[in-house]
């Protein structure tokens, strides 16, 4: 019996062995053998130069190597399957690539080269708190993505670094403040730095506007804003002479034939807006530096929708951003109107003057629930005196200019345009009924229409041609005049080197000539017709009364270099702040209307 007990114990024992060395067998068979290899490659930047000192890791695979001068690496003991190799270096964007089994050749090499970005640029500047005096405010988180944010320290500064330079949005917002938003061009970036300083605070002097909004306002650098699409006291007051549309509003607006009219929001939950005298309903807004000139705002206005009974609410408000809390002040008492009949208003800016400060021109809410007014805007007039009626602003004109309604008012407290390229071509075609829509395009291309403003004397542009925006001059019944211009624009200028040469490109059309005049008029009245130093016209000759004729048929949208260029050396002004004006003479009886061309005008 032992004996079989022993037996029965020794075939067991044989048999686990034979089951457990099979299994042995087995796990051998399905192992994967692994090669290893080496990842190579070179490093540059998107100038194919070389960059050293790159720092690339490989997943799955302990430690890193460096580029060297020549930005090669080599990266061996590398499990020859799918990794995620990543390339790193102060100042530049990381950057990751994959490499595959099957980039391995027979040699076990790999090879991943890569181009890096530089992103040693930088958002930065100071933050000040618009509800504590202007100090410095700490704790803003700046944000231009959910990777890049930045926290305005104890001195209100802050920066986001190791960027490309490009085009951001920056959020800068706090808790109990109002939240900004600026955006950041890639021409904004100089020697690799974007600077934005701001001030915060907690409310808003005009509804929906910060502070800071209203420091980047429009200018309004002129003292006749018109509106409207009627022809009254033409060519004074016409749709193609009228650019109050050009400006920027917030609330509900439309340009209407009776003027640009400002209407209560009365649409959906809009009807649950709260009554209000003290807070616009929807305005018009821009940036004014008043003086002893223009210390007296007049407004031309009608109503829709409104009568005695049942007035319309408007009124002028002022803000002061050098106040420590700037606030929007009411000027005088709110007006009330309710008539089809057109009525001047005016407001005294008086205690402003010596000041750069925001004008807002608004409608008021005077009821909730179902409420509809409109107030028609004609014009938005500034000078010395309340002005009147379909009158040219008053005062006294330039001596020499007699007949341009261009006054010694007008010169002097004109503000200085800071840009210095304008086109005459328009983003948005069409005619009078497309005018609201073509008029605000022009804001986002420095327009002429915009940032110039224009004088019809005699006669009225066209203002969408492809080729550019066209003054032009009376045909048959026009008269022979060199001395008083059929329509002009004008802005002022701060000369100084790198300001003082004028570019301006144009055309005409047709076998006649056209006579033009560039003038310059300083503060002090001095008035001097400027002499092109050289220019590109087939034919191009100096006239009478300081005018130059010329013919130049070519020049289209898309071929600026076809335009007939004339050049122009201002250096005589530098140090002087000089209004400069642009415009067309009936020279000849030719029985066509004569046309001057606006491509561009450029100060450099």
């Amino acid at each position: 019996m032992k004996r079989i007990r022993i037996l029965r114990t020794f075939v067991f024992a044989v048999l686990l062995g034979t089951i457990v060395s099979f299994a042995s067998c087995s796990d051998d068979d399905e192992s994967v053998n692994v090669d290893f290899g080496t990842v190579t490659g070179t490093v540059t930047d998107l100038m194919d130069n070389p960059i050293s000192g790159v720092t690339v890791t490989i997943s799955d695979v302990e430690g890193s190597v460096t580029t060297g001068s020549d930005g090669k690496y080599s990266f061996p003991n590398v499990s020859m399957e799918k990794h995620a190799v990543s390339f790193t270096k102060t100042g530049y964007q990381t950057i990751s690539s994959t490499v595959l089994a099957g980039h391995f050749d027979g040699s076990k090499v790999a090879t991943i080269s890569v181009s890096m970005t530089d992103a040693s640029a930088k958002i930065t500047g100071t933050i000040l708190d618009g509800n504590n005096n202007g100090a410095p405010l700490a704790g803003v988180t700046v944000t231009i993505s959910a990777e890049k944010t930045a926290t305005s320290g104890s001195d209100g500064t802050y920066a986001i670094e190791y960027l490309s330079i490009d085009d951001y949005t920056v959020t800068f917002s706090k808790a109990e403040y109002v939240s900004v938003i600026k955006s950041v061009s890639k021409s904004d970036f100089v020697n690799g730095v974007a600077t934005i300083n701001l001030q915060m605070s907690g409310f808003e002097p005009l509804p929906g506007l910060s502070v800071n909004d209203l420091e980047e306002a429009d200018k309004w650098y002129y003292n006749e804003y018109r509106g409207g699409g009627n022809g009254d006291a033409y060519p004074h007051w016409d749709w193609s002479t009228d650019y109050m549309a050009t400006l920027n509003f917030k609330g509900a607006w439309q340009e209407q034939n009776e003027g640009t009219t400002l209407q209560i929001r009365n649409s959906g939950n809009e009807q649950k807006n709260p009554a209000s005298l003290d807070v616009f309903d929807s305005y018009v807004y821009g940036s004014k530096l008043i003086s002893e000139d223009n210390k007296i705002l007049s407004l031309r206005v009608r109503t829709h929708n409104a009568d005695d009974n049942a007035p319309a609410y408007f009124g002028v408000q002022v803000v002061n951003l050098s106040d420590a809390e700037p606030k929007a002040k009411k000027i005088g008492d709110t007006k009330t109107y309710g008539s089809d009949k057109y009525a001047d208003f005016d407001f005294d800016l008086s205690e402003y003057i010596g000041k750069e400060v925001i004008i807002a021109v608004g409608i008021y809410r005077k009821e909730t629930g179902d409420y509809w007014k409109q107030l028609v805007l004609r014009a938005i007039r500034f000078a010395d005196r309340k002005v009147e009626n379909w009158d040219w602003l008053p005062g006294t004109e330039v001596a020499g200019l007699e007949g341009w309604h261009m006054t010694q008012e007008m010169v002097r407290s004109t503000m200085v345009n800071t840009k210095k390229s304008f086109t005459g071509i328009s983003p948005v075609g069409g005619g009078k009924d497309q005018r609201q829509e073509i008029y605000q395009s022009w804001r986002n291309v420095s327009h002429v229409g915009y940032e110039w403003s224009l004088v019809p004397v005699n006669k009225d542009p066209e203002i969408t041609p492809s080729e550019g925006y066209l003054l032009k001059t009376k045909g048959n019944d026009g008269a022979i005049n060199t001395k008083v211009p059929e329509a002009y624009f004008y802005s002022k200028y701060a000369i100084a080197s790198g300001n003082n040469k004028l570019t301006f490109k144009t055309r005409n059309f047709g076998s006649n000539y056209t006579f033009f005049k560039i003038t310059a008029i300083e503060e002090n009245g001095t008035v001097t017709y400027l002499t092109p130093e050289s220019n590109t016209a087939e034919e191009a000759s100096a006239a009478d009364d300081g005018c130059w004729k010329f013919k130049h048929g070519k020049g289209g949208k898309d071929s600026a270099k076809d335009y007939a260029s004339f050049v122009y050396d201002l250096s005589q002004f530098n140090g002087k702040n000089v209004v400069l004006t642009f415009g067309v003479h009936k020279g000849e009886l030719n029985g066509d209307e004569n046309k001057l061309v606006f491509y561009s005008i450029d100060l450099n």
